[in-house]
């Protein structure tokens, strides 16, 4: 071989390694190559569900993979969410959670199987659904400042439904005590539904729980909208006041937001993150989410690290105050 021909074939040679050296990153960067699993802690056909699945098909556009929901649920959100956090950091597994796996249930539950500080990677925040204090149009309360008034006035006469003990709405009910510095009583129900039941029927008063289920009711003027608790009103229903107009410092929704495992890829994170973001903040986005009692409340991982933590200290002195606790 001369010369010449040694140094094509060494260049050559050389090219071959340095490609094969590169191929690992390149497969590295084509994420995502595979379809993705979003587990969701909540049966389907939830509003939780139902956003997700929005999310999910955005995302299989945008990405060219299939983003596939998986539903798991059981303990309140708790079994889906340890299922994300205990599965292969790798960007193919993610899951769309809540407020009440993330946050409130460390302190509800005796036992997590998760630690969501630790063995999480915070996404994006997605959303969230404001809780309506919501009256009989008998209650002579036009807004609640005076539902409070009335029931430290006549506490017998007044009894709040709340969906479920360890719900938002149930804490949200606490908070409102906690804050007004009035005995409430309340009434755990099943769900939405035999709550709603009685409060069109009279036999509680008001009603603590996410909006979403009462919009019809609440449009209709069968029930009397006496506050949200977010910090806006809520765009569905502008008409009615939130708490900290009337001067009741309280704020309780539910959120839900993407995580995965700890230790997902950042530039996985990014990508996520900045698609989701994309995906919410088209108008078409936001009308879909308010179709679900839902309203944007996108930004960067950190945004949601930030919420995560403010709310855990919220929820933390609400739950111990009222001394509620979970098997």
């Amino acid at each position: 071989m001369n010369r010449r021909n040694f140094h094509s074939v060494a260049a050559a040679v050389a090219m071959a390694l340095g490609v094969a050296g590169a191929a690992p990153a390149l497969a590295q960067q084509a994420w995502p190559n595979k379809p993705v699993r979003i587990i969701v802690p909540f049966p389907a056909g939830g509003s939780t569900d139902l956003v997700a699945r929005y999310i999910a098909q955005g995302l299989s556009d945008k990405l060219g993979q299939q983003f596939i929901v998986d539903n798991r649920g059981g303990a309140g959100g708790n079994i889906g969410t340890d299922a994300v956090a205990k599965a292969a950091p790798d960007g193919y597994t993610i899951g769309l959670s809540t407020s009440g796996p993330l946050v409130n249930n460390k302190f509800l539950y005796k036992s997590m199987p998760f630690d969501s500080e630790k063995d999480l990677a915070p996404i994006a925040l997605v959303c969230e659904i404001p809780l309506v204090i919501a009256a009989n149009p008998r209650v002579p309360a036009k807004n609640l400042k005076e539902f409070v008034a009335a029931a430290k006035a006549k506490p017998q006469d007044y009894t709040v439904g709340q969906p479920g003990n360890g719900t938002i709405g149930h804490l949200a009910a606490e908070q409102l005590a906690m804050v007004t510095k009035t005995k409430l009583t309340t009434a755990p129900y099943r769900g939405d539904t035999p709550m709603m039941t009685d409060l069109l029927g009279g036999s509680i008063q008001a009603s603590s729980a996410p909006i979403t289920a009462f919009i019809p009711n609440l449009s209709a003027d069968k029930l009397r909208g006496l506050a949200v608790t977010s910090n806006t009103r809520f765009p569905g229903l502008p008409e009615i006041p939130t708490a900290k107009e009337q001067g009741i410092d309280m704020v309780a929704t539910v959120w839900f937001a993407v995580v995965g495992p700890a230790g997902t890829p950042p530039d996985v994170v990014k990508k996520l993150n900045e698609e989701i973001n994309l995906i919410l903040g088209s108008t078409y986005g936001r009308a879909k989410l308010q179709q679900y009692g839902a309203v944007v409340n996108a930004g960067p991982p950190e945004h949601l690290r930030t919420l995560m933590n403010e709310d855990s200290k919220k929820w933390q002195k609400v739950i111990q105050t009222a001394n509620i606790q979970l098997q």
